[in-house]
């Protein structure tokens, strides 16, 4: 598959994904189906008020906002440029790439996983704004009619 296909396989879900927080669709699976925050919930929120230069409300959305955005546009990135770059030759040498299954990724991930949980937990206590506020899918139908 070419470059080209590749990236206008891509285009429509960066489009849906644009389009659903231009018109505020819940995004989350758990928010939109039970009305209760993942723990994510407020990322989206807390990277575009990060983007508009808002540290106080990107905080206030979600307390890791610092670390976590930075990491998924990487590797999100990563990944995307991983998709597009042309596939070797049969019998060239493999050309390096980004190693997602090493020891060390496994080891951050886990820590990360851990301290994005605590977060999750202490946010339902009332810690870091929390509970966080959601749209549950009904919620947002109701308003959009």
């Amino acid at each position: 598959m070419n470059r080209l296909l590749r990236l206008l396989l891509l285009a429509p879900l960066v489009g849906g994904v644009a389009l659903a927080v231009h018109v505020d669709f819940p995004l989350c699976p758990l928010a939109g189906t039970f009305g209760i925050p993942c723990p994510g919930c407020g990322l989206t929120r807390a990277t575009l008020a990060l983007m508009h230069g808002d540290v106080h409300a990107a905080l206030h959305f979600h307390p890791l906002v610092w670390l976590l955005s930075p990491l998924f546009i990487a590797f999100t990135g990563a990944a995307l440029l991983e998709l597009m770059r042309e596939p070797s030759e049969p019998g060239a040498e493999a050309r390096p790439g980004f190693r997602w299954n090493t020891r060390a990724v496994s080891i951050v991930a886990t820590a990360l996983l851990i301290v994005t949980l605590g977060v999750w937990l202490a946010r339902f206590a009332g810690a870091f704004g929390g509970p966080v506020p959601v749209t549950s899918l009904r919620d947002w139908l109701t308003q959009n009619r």
